[in-house]
């Protein structure tokens, strides 16, 4: 006979009522964890999920089988069966089409897209205010093979000096893998293009202190055993699993802030879905000052400025992003024919 399946509850968040359902269905086999303990971690960490979500567009990341089923990304909150009280925020994809996103004004919202099966929490880098101006930087730094998390974190150290002679503060966090963030704080002043041109000056003067460390090449062939610089995740509708995120992983990691000074020491490892409510309660959330201040980023377009003047202009977008004036051919070196033209017989 089968087991016997269990209860649904009714559970208050933020003075909604939200419905818990199959608490005992395993999303992360490997651990054991349930969709319960995926909704009461996300309750947990309220004070540093809310910091990172509240009032973005969010894309969910849904598992409702458990990270070893069928996964999707949901960009639209579906028009039935949701809740009055969810809040939404309309974004507009490259392609100039519209969708309305789950916009996460209180906890509520967080637990509802839990009870979803969502797993992991991918926030634009917008509020719903202004959702064509990005008011966070982010520099993803990607260790590619033959390189690993302390190599990300090595860069990302050399990062905080550049940071440090503009004048910026920079909030760094375990990526939940082998990588590491760093997001900056910015004013909404710039378009998406504009922050992504920034990005790429930052990304482009790290490559220059530490070229055997830091590469920006967006074709894997040509990055070698160094850490990427993904500028492109500052385009239109990319997005990174957000600070407090579990990711869909074996070990339930979580991408978690952490300060300066620890991050060269800290094993990503030990951040999951046990660890990380206890780190919040009894240390506090490593990010709390990220909204004070919103920083001018005149200094990253004057770098990409003389950047252009000494020949280097724009990189590659994504493949599914719609061909951008100014930018390089879309095409890997070694099958470009008029890069590789007259060098065979």
């Amino acid at each position: 006979m089968g087991g016997t399946k269990s209860a649904a509850e009714e559970i208050e968040v933020a003075g909604h009522p939200v419905r818990l359902t199959s608490p005992d269905r395993v999303i992360f086999p490997a651990r054991g964890y349930t969709k319960a303990d995926v909704f009461h971690y996300y309750l947990a960490v309220e004070d540093g999920i809310m910091r990172a979500l509240r009032d973005r567009p969010t894309t969910l990341q849904r598992f409702p089988d458990g990270i070893e089923g069928e996964a999707f990304y949901q960009k639209r909150v579906p028009s039935r069966g949701v809740p009055p009280w969810i809040d939404t925020a309309r974004i507009t994809f490259p392609s100039g089409r519209p969708a309305d996103e789950l916009c996460p004004t209180d906890l509520a919202h967080v637990a509802w897209a839990a009870q979803m099966g969502t797993v992991v929490f991918h926030p634009w880098p917008v509020r719903a205010a202004d959702a064509d101006q990005p008011d966070e930087l982010r520099v993803d730094l990607d260790p590619q093979p033959g390189t690993d998390f302390a190599d990300a974190a090595t860069a990302a150290t050399e990062l905080r000096g550049i940071l440090d002679e503009l004048g910026v503060p920079g909030w760094p966090k375990t990526s939940g893998g082998r990588g590491v963030h760093v997001y900056l704080r910015i004013a909404p002043r710039w378009t998406f293009t504009e922050v992504r041109r920034a990005t790429i000056a930052l990304a482009r003067e790290l490559e220059r202190r530490r070229p055997e460390l830091v590469t920006t090449a967006w074709w894997k062939e040509e990055r070698g055993s160094r850490v990427f610089v993904d500028y492109n995740q500052m385009a239109r509708d990319r997005t990174i699993a957000c600070a407090y995120s579990l990711r869909a992983n074996a070990r339930a990691t979580v991408s978690t802030p952490v300060t300066w000074d620890e991050l060269p020491d800290v094993d990503p490892d030990d951040f999951d879905l046990r660890s990380v409510p206890a780190r919040l309660a009894e240390r506090g959330d490593p990010h709390a000052g990220i909204d004070d201040t919103g920083w001018d980023i005149t200094p990253l377009l004057e770098w990409a400025d003389r950047d252009a003047a000494a020949g280097q202009g724009d990189l590659p977008y994504p493949p599914d992003h719609p061909k951008m004036p100014g930018e390089p051919k879309r095409v890997q070196p070694s099958r470009d024919r008029d890069l590789n033209r007259g060098t065979t017989d």
